[in-house]
């Protein structure tokens, strides 16, 4: 099992930027799909970006355009630039990775973002 480890959430105004990354025991590039997940206070966890292996990027509406999820191969790390951040973004960010059909997924411990108005 992959172990991931998220690195930094903090607090920001609204408007400001934050860079959160996503540290792999294994080489991201050999991981199905990894995935940034939120989960705000009272809400259930959302989806809010993805990159396949080889590539491709998706994200959730609310994000479009002011998030990027990328992969930093010297690092072995998956990124998530996070830029005019609203408040409503505050949510413990959590990372994910998918092993195939038939492994369950493996998660990180979450990190902390906060976006005061």
């Amino acid at each position: 099992q992959v172990q991931l480890v998220e690195s930094g959430g903090g607090l920001v105004q609204a408007g400001g930027s934050l860079r959160l990354s996503c540290a792999a025991s294994r080489n991201i590039f050999t991981i199905d799909t990894m995935a940034w997940y939120r989960q705000a206070p009272g809400k259930q966890r959302e989806l809010v970006a993805t990159i396949t292996s080889g590539g491709t990027t998706t994200y959730t509406d609310p994000v479009k355009g002011r998030f990027t999820i990328s992969r930093d191969r010297p690092k072995n790390t998956v990124v998530l630039q996070m830029n005019s951040l609203k408040p409503e973004d505050t949510a413990v960010y959590y990372c994910n990775a998918v092993m195939g059909t038939f492994r369950p997924p493996a998660w990180g411990q979450g990190t902390q973002v906060t976006v005061s108005s």
